[in-house]
């Protein structure tokens, strides 16, 4: 409407301005354009005037939180605005913006008024309202957000605050500058980069453009500015340069088509060089190789050099792209110990951390995609279960039960390995008492103890460092007392070792005391060993503090975690520190921050917790609800709180039922108490969201005259529009309250009435009621005045709620949520409440006398008696196996048969065959139906369906020509002849069905899908579950050629299966060489045989209702899908011909049957034994198997017979 008012404007002023009236226009332009300006410029002043006096919109801010709005915000907008905020952040840091409130005129494209944010890069330009409750996050330290506004219609505008979030390393890449006479990426000065000898780095890199230039990740030069270490690639391939040595690493890495290791997504790679073996170890892509480059052997890397990033001289360009967590150790990894590398494991030397680095602002790039980053991303809250598949996450770390992953802090100097045993690294701490001939001063004999220490231990077979050494001050007394007696001065040192096991060796204390006692010789400058004295350094002994929080024995240098008290994700941290000066540990001050949050930090990180793409547990659920209920019940709730409460309620809500069952009692508490406690200004405030909507309206107890609320679908968004006593043609529920609603209330009640609650849930796994068999059909909706109870009312309140789904046949009863019902856990209940007559398919109108949550049930035949999920599971399970051995057997029958010539000459081979064909094409399309459907193609769908419904109908209809076959092989025997016998069988077998496909697919006037399509099969009785299925959608369709086609055969089938059966037991009756129990027994294998060949037990679907539906379901799944393998045993494994082939043809030595046969046999051997053929074997080439083969043969070596006896033949 807006675009046709702008053009009707338009066409306005030029229609009045340009219209030629009899000449006048030309007259007078002058005058007018005169007027015109100056009008305009009136005009434009005014609007400057209403603008710049509601507020200045063009300003920057750099507070660390704060709020700005939209000019004259919660006022309209003004016309024709063009405001332009600037948010700056230090260096480190982000800054996130939230709109808690946000109305501004929505258009296609936004093309009137408009707010586009720019991050960063990719500006992001909103309007409507779909931005209300949104936060959104720079990539770099400035945000720039600029509001539009037209020349017309005016709406609220925005309101929106912001705040820093601090930013580590970790959660930002590297773009690696290219003019590195400008900028460089360097390691900190503050970093030492010792002597290195050995070494392993890794770091993760992309690389943006494909080209043949030489270019460099990084490079290190001593402190002469000699390059002596760097990572690139040249014309040769990759390489790692060491002290001037290329050694080309191409054989190790897997490239693409280009030769490039690095592409356009991150990729890691760890180098490990071993100056003494001559080796580099190379790991990327998961694989692990390596190199021997002997050039390098032996070489030292000197230290306090610079590391930077990219090239550091013009002459090799920078890689072409971004690096990240670029970390380097002092020593060398095993493969393994790369492949189980995590994010916790430290660089000792440089580590990805923003104190070890050197980085222009402009090369900082904040991304949430990191494979280490953690912020505005919820930490994971499962714990780790196998050290040996995770690596150094588990090291040097312990966690109390259902604790998360810790990060593994340490206050160690850098020059410790982290790579500890699963219980923390093991410290011991030595005192060495010297003697000292010609050294008196305390440094040098400290100098030279650390430089023997050193050496002792460098080559031993345990991996231990010295990390810090001190000298005991000697007492003036004891220095005066040994000048005196010219003895040699005494000197005690304290060393501290730490051991790392890569293998969990332990060591002893007594084996690094026989190790510095067995190098005593060695010490040197005068200096005698006298004592050692070698001692573990202790735990933090257990204790509790504060109260409720409970650490256990810690290894120094460990972080240990605990459950905040009361939670199941927020965690409290304690670390066992070394204290450097006497070696001894001790606790630190346990980290409760994360326990002591206010209520909106809090609720933001429940927000993130609970957002899209988390998994939620029951016990994640429960811990939210009650963190949210003691937010609500505790604090002051205004409307950005609780915006925040409702969303992450409506996140919520998208869990399973059973993941809601055990807090859903709580969460309706806690959200009827939001919707009482909340503040707000104006008449009435609402909040939507995807599952949720609250709205809350002032009320005035003493004029109240009625009131409705109303809830419906958002045009172009996903929320809900509320709407208070208003009309909403597309309402999904609505609540009136009649006039006469406070007549029963006390004059104390009525006093504190103040304000009427609404809310609508889209979801409805907060109410489950077990003790109800009908399902919820409809959204559930809920009113509430204040705090009073509702109840008993004169007029009835009027609620009209949409069905979640169509209903043709309905019968619906009215319900409201009662909470005293199932011990206090609510219940469905419907008293004081009816479905009114004007309810239709689409939705009920319920009246009801008291106020509560409402919903509609419906106890429909097809919903009753739906199977719980854990038959429902079973059922599955046996259809799939069955089906599948099925098919199997199926395919075997037809090989069996399709091999053997002699075994399909008669006519009943031919008809098991086509049988066993259908049966096997139904099993394999039933079998695929499922994966196909999910690949969403409609046209797909439509053609398995159909295929399905035709192989389906042909079983059907050859196992009613088997019966016919048996009839006439039996009953009619030798009287009836019928040409071309097969071929008028299978015109009928495979033609008959498919003309009722295909006539079921002229009936759909080229809409196929009307007819079939996807469906979900398998809901419980809640409509959750279920599986996508390729089938029939239309019900008609299905009782009339499947219910009804399968109906006809199976009264055909019956019919046959009594005449057939009492014609072979007539047979079998007349002999008298078998006694009454191999009688039996016979009869009963022929009834089985036939059960199963000519489909009986299809007909258990006709008795599955009520009660005995469960039991006819499992025998329905179990027979039916197991059909082609009893056909195989019984109709091709038991028949003594096809054993007889088998035994010829696939049997070797003693099982093995000669080749004379038996099947040239005259026709009168055929008719002695036909009978006794008829009681070994019913199968479909058995049963009247003689007589119509009797009958093929007759007609070419008996016509005399056929003509003697042609008055009586049935010819077709």
């Amino acid at each position: 409407m807006k675009a046709l008012t702008k053009a009707q404007r338009v066409d306005f002023f030029y229609s009045t301005r340009m219209s030629p009236v009899n000449g006048v226009w030309r007259y007078h332009w002058k005058w007018k354009l005169k007027h015109l300006l100056y009008l305009s410029t009136i005009y434009i002043i005014g609007v400057q005037d209403v603008a710049l006096g509601c507020s200045d919109c063009r300003i920057s801010l750099s507070n660390p939180t704060g709020i700005f709005t939209s000019p004259c915000f919660p006022s309209d907008y003004p016309n024709s605005q063009a405001c332009k905020w600037t948010l700056h952040a230090p260096p480190g840091f982000i800054i996130q913006i939230t709109f808690t409130e946000f109305d501004i005129e929505e258009a296609p494209n936004c093309i009137y008024d408009s707010l586009t944010l720019d991050p960063g890069e990719n500006q992001v330009k909103l309007c409507g309202v779909t931005a209300k409750g949104l936060s959104f996050n720079s990539t770099g330290n400035e945000m720039v957000v600029s509001f539009v506004s037209d020349f017309s219609i005016q709406k609220r505008g925005f309101n929106a605050s912001y705040t820093r979030v601090a930013v580590t390393l970790r959660n930002q890449k590297v773009i690696i500058p290219q003019t590195p006479d400008v900028e460089l990426v360097t390691v900190a000065k503050t970093v030492l980069i010792p002597e290195l000898r050995q070494f392993t780095l890794c770091f993760e890199a992309t690389k943006a453009i494909s080209d043949a230039s030489d270019w460099k990740a990084f490079s290190y030069s001593d402190p002469s500015s000699t390059e002596v270490l760097s990572f690139g690639k040249t014309s040769k391939g990759h390489f790692l340069s060491i002290s001037g040595t290329e050694c080309i690493l191409n054989s190790a890495l897997i490239t693409n088509s280009d030769g490039d290791f690095f592409t356009e997504t991150f990729e890691q790679l760890c180098i490990v060089w071993d100056g003494f073996s001559g080796i580099i170890g190379v790991n990327g892509k998961s694989i692990y190789h390596t190199v021997t480059c002997m050039s390098p052997f032996g070489h030292v890397i000197p230290g306090n050099g610079t590391l930077v990033l990219g090239s550091d001289s013009n002459g090799v360009s920078s890689l072409y792209g971004d690096i990240y967590n670029f970390r380097l150790w002092n020593f060398t990894m095993s493969s393994q110990k790369l492949f189980n590398l995590s994010c916790d494991m430290k660089g000792n030397i440089v580590d990805w951390e923003n104190d070890f680095w050197s980085i222009p602002t402009s090369a900082l790039k904040a991304e949430n995609n990191l494979s280490c980053g953690s912020y505005l991303i919820p930490l994971p809250t499962t714990e780790p279960t196998s050290c040996a598949n995770l690596g150094s996450l588990c090291q040097a770390t312990t966690v109390n039960a259902t604790t998360p992953p810790p990060t593994v802090t340490t206050n160690m100097p850098d020059t410790n390995r982290t790579d500890k045993p699963n219980d923390g690294g093991l410290f011991y701490r030595i005192s060495i008492t010297v003697f000292s001939e010609k050294l008196n001063s305390e440094s040098k004999v400290q100098s030279a103890v650390a430089e023997w220490l050193n050496q002792t231990f460098q080559n031993w077979n345990y991996t231990v460092y010295v990390v810090n050494i001190s000298i005991e001050p000697t007492p003036k007394h004891e220095k005066a007392r040994e000048k005196r007696s010219n003895a040699d001065s005494s000197f005690v040192i304290w060393a501290l070792l730490v051991y790392n096991s890569t293998n969990n060796i332990s060591l002893e204390e007594q084996a690094i005391q026989q190790k510095l006692i067995s190098n005593n010789a060695s010490i040197g400058d005068g200096l005698r060993l006298h004592t050692v004295v070698v001692d573990p350094v202790e735990k933090c002994i257990a204790e509790e503090n504060p109260a409720n929080y409970f650490w256990p024995d810690t290894r120094p240098t460990v972080t240990n975690f605990t459950l905040c008290h009361g939670s199941s994700v927020q965690t409290a941290s304690r670390t066992c520190f070394l204290n450097l000066h006497n070696y001894t540990s001790y606790w630190g001050q346990p980290d409760l921050r994360n326990c002591t949050e206010n209520a909106a930090d809090i609720a933001n990180a429940l927000l993130n917790l609970t957002g899209e793409g988390q998994q939620l547990t029951a016990d994640k659920v429960t811990d939210v609800v009650q963190k949210l209920k003691k937010i609500v019940n505790d604090e002051e709730i205004d409307e950005s709180l609780g915006s925040t409460v409702v969303t992450i309620f409506s996140n919520i809500l998208t869990s399973s039922d059973s993941v809601l069952a055990a807090s859903s009692s709580e969460a309706l508490k806690t959200i009827d108490t939001l919707a009482l406690k909340i503040q707000f200004t104006g008449p009435s405030m609402s909040i939507s969201t995807r599952n949720l909507a609250l709205g809350v309206s002032s009320m005035n107890s003493t004029s109240f005259n009625g009131s409705s609320f109303r809830v419906g679908p958002q045009n172009n968004a996903s929320d809900f529009q509320i709407d208070f006593d208003k009309n909403q043609a597309n309402a999904l529920a609505s609540v009136v309250l009649p006039s006469s609603l406070l007549k029963n209330l006390s004059q104390d009640e009525v006093e504190a009435v103040s304000r009427a609650q609404f809310t609508f849930f889209n979801k409805n796994g907060l109410f489950q009621d077990a003790d109800t068999n009908a399902s919820l059909t409809s959204f559930v909706v809920a009113c509430s005045i204040g705090n009073v109870t509702i109840q008993d009312l004169q007029d009835a309140v009027k609620i009209t709620i949409k069905h979640t789904l169509f209903q043709e046949d309905p019968n619906p009863t009215c319900v409201f949520w009662d909470t005293n019902k199932n011990n206090g856990n609510g219940g469905w209940n419907s008293s004081g409440c009816i479905a009114q007559a004007e309810s239709n398919e689409n939705e009920t109108v319920c009246l009801c006398n008291h106020l509560t949550h409402f919903g509609v049930l419906m106890d429909l035949q097809r919903t009753a008696s739906r199977i719980d999920p854990h038959n429902t599971k079973v059922l599955t399970f046996v259809t799939y196996i069955g089906c599948g051995i099925s098919a199997i057997f199926s395919a075997a029958t037809l090989l069996t048969y399709i091999a053997f010539e002699k075994l399909r000459r008669d006519y009943p081979s031919k008809i098991l065959m086509n049988l066993s064909t259908a049966l096997l094409f139904l099993n394999l399309v039933f079998l695929l139906d499922s994966w196909i459907a999910s690949f969403n193609i409609q046209g797909l769908c439509i053609a398995v369906a159909a295929l399905l419904h035709f192989f389906l109908l042909a079983t059907f209809t050859w196992m009613g020509l088997e019966a016919i076959h048996m009839y006439i092989a039996l009953v009619k025997v030798f009287n009836t002849y019928i040409r071309r016998y097969i071929l008028k069988f299978c015109i009928i077998g495979w033609g008959l069905p498919a003309l009722v496909v295909a006539i079921v697919l002229a009936s759909t006037n080229s809409n196929a899908s009307r007819i079939y399509g996807k469906e979900i099969y398998g809901r419980d009785a809640k409509g959750q579950g279920g599986d996508d299925f390729c089938w029939i959608k239309d019900k008609v369709v299905f009782y009339v050629t499947c219910a009804g086609y399968f109906g006809i055969m199976f009264l055909m089938n019956i019919a046959m299966f009594v005449v057939v059966m009492v014609q072979i037991c007539g047979r079998n009756g007349k002999r008298s060489n078998r006694t009454l129990r191999e009688e039996v027994l016979r009869n009963l294998r022929s009834v089985i045989s036939l059960t199963f060949l000519l489909g009986m037990t299809w007909g258990f679907a006709f008795f599955a209702w009520g009660p005995l539906y469960l039991p006819f379901m499992y025998l329905f799944a179990l027979f039916n899908s197991l059909q082609g393998l009893f056909i195989f045993i019984f109709h091709c494994a038991m028949k003594e011909n096809v054993q007889k082939q088998w035994r010829r043809h696939l049997c070797c030595g003693r099982f093995r049957l000669a080749d004379n046969s038996d099947w040239s046999k005259t026709a009168t051997n055929i008719i002695k034994k036909s009978s006794d053929n008829l009681g070994k074997s019913l199968s479909s080439s058995s049963i009247g198997s003689n007589s119509t083969y009797l009958t093929s043969k007759s007609k070419s070596t008996s016509n005399t017979y056929f003509k003697r006896n042609s008055h009586t033949d049935n010819v077709f």
